[in-house]
């Protein structure tokens, strides 16, 4: 894989970011979060915490340090292991969240079906990178 690919999946990673700001808002976790113990409303803004700055790292180590990824070291394919195991444990989880009662408008539709493609697209460029 060229170093433009890793420079262009690291964007792609960083744009997910930009739907997950929104999944708060949209599925109301203020309100739906405050009915679990004050414990449990912590976990969950620590996982989602952990989940945003696995993305971060993944995106932004594929965009600065692109070159490096292309040369293919170990270092490279093991870190490209990650990165592909990570988005393909997210694209198969896509096949049994129940977000279609969320998906009211076509935006929200588009959007979806678009994270599913940056997903797959995630999956098979760091299997790619990993198997060549």
């Amino acid at each position: 894989m060229t170093s433009q690919m890793f420079v262009v999946l690291g964007i792609l990673q960083l744009g997910v970011l930009f739907a997950s700001a929104l999944v708060p808002f949209q599925l109301s976790w203020k309100e739906d979060l405050a009915l679990l113990p004050k414990l449990h409303r912590q976990l969950f803004y620590v996982y989602g915490g952990y989940v945003v700055l696995g993305i971060v790292t993944l995106g932004v180590i594929c965009i600065v340090a692109a070159n490096d990824l292309a040369e293919g070291s170990l270092l490279a394919k093991a870190f490209c292991t990650y990165g592909m195991l990570f988005w393909g444990v997210r694209l198969s989880l896509q096949a049994v969240l129940e977000a279609k009662p969320f998906l009211t408008t076509s935006l929200l539709r588009i959007g979806y079906h678009a994270l599913t493609v940056v997903f797959l697209l995630s999956t098979i460029l760091f299997g790619v990178a990993v198997f060549n």
